[in-house]
């Protein structure tokens, strides 16, 4: 545990160090750089600090999940956004451009990346040692809710549709798979989906506009208002019916850490001659 949150501090470190400069000298392509010296420092860390291989990052199965993630989070928000055309609260409006799909792209990979490894490759597994994997999952959701608190837009309504919608489905799908790839794809497809091909504001964060134009109207409830259509019930009951699955593959798998106070002591029974 110790070992880990020096892991912790590794990372955090580096983007605390690292951000302010590459948006500085390379703003264009300072998220991806961002996101491979983020992913570096885990590995190198996970080998040199907590002596182990980091088999959360396997790398035989970065194709097969990290696709799969990006298709799931593309299918997931386009769900959304058709239950809102379907409801008259998502007015598309033609064609837009595609001159920011790079730049939403590196976007996307660099928060997927980033808060992955954060909230699921560090304080998901560490936490889960302590107080399982239903107590991780329930801390790290409310800690993903509250690290999106200070975003522009945001409110207690917003936090509390981050920390279901994304913290449970994401910390759902880790935990099934026990690796990060699949909820790093979900991630990155989630925000491309929703910024570049959309043009919908990202938990706050106005986008330049997308590859489809279109507004909303009506209720916060559906809008998500100033925050995006990320804080609309419907993203998080969209969310919520696919992190079920993930759930179920937990229980099913037999995936579920139990607490640290619940572990069955080692008793050595003694024999008669």
């Amino acid at each position: 545990m110790g070992l880990g949150l020096l892991n912790l501090v590794a990372v955090g470190l580096v983007i605390a160090l690292a951000q302010p400069m590459l948006r500085k000298y390379i703003p264009s392509a300072g998220a991806a750089v961002l996101a491979v010296l983020c992913l570096a420092t885990y590995i190198l860390a996970a080998r040199l600090i907590e002596r182990r291989t980091p088999t959360e990052l396997a790398a035989n199965r970065v194709l097969p999940e990290g696709a799969a993630g990006v298709g799931i989070g593309f299918l997931l928000f386009a769900a959304v956004m058709a239950i809102l055309l379907a409801v008259g609260v998502y007015h598309p409006a033609g064609w837009g451009t595609t001159s920011g799909l790079a730049n939403g792209f590196f976007f996307a990979v660099m928060a997927g990346i980033t808060e992955e490894i954060l909230f699921r490759g560090l304080l998901f597994r560490l936490s889960s040692k302590i107080v399982g994997t239903w107590g991780a999952l329930i801390f790290t959701s409310l800690l993903f809710g509250l690290a999106h608190k200070a975003n522009p837009g945001a409110t207690l309504a917003s936090s509390v549709a981050i920390a279901l919608e994304a913290g449970v489905l994401l910390g759902a799908a880790y935990a099934a798979t026990q690796r990060l790839w699949l909820p790093i794809g979900l991630h990155i497809g989630w925000n491309f989906t929703e910024g570049p091909l959309f043009g919908m504001t990202l938990s706050g964060n106005k986008m330049t506009e997308g590859v489809l134009r279109g507004s909303l109207s009506g209720p916060g409830m559906l809008t998500g208002g100033a925050f995006g259509p990320e804080a609309s019930i419907v993203a998080v009951l969209v969310c919520l019916m696919a992190a079920i699955f993930f759930l179920w593959r937990i229980v099913k798998l037999h995936r579920a850490e139990p607490a640290m106070w619940t572990k069955h002591r080692v008793t050595i029974v003694g024999v008669k001659d």
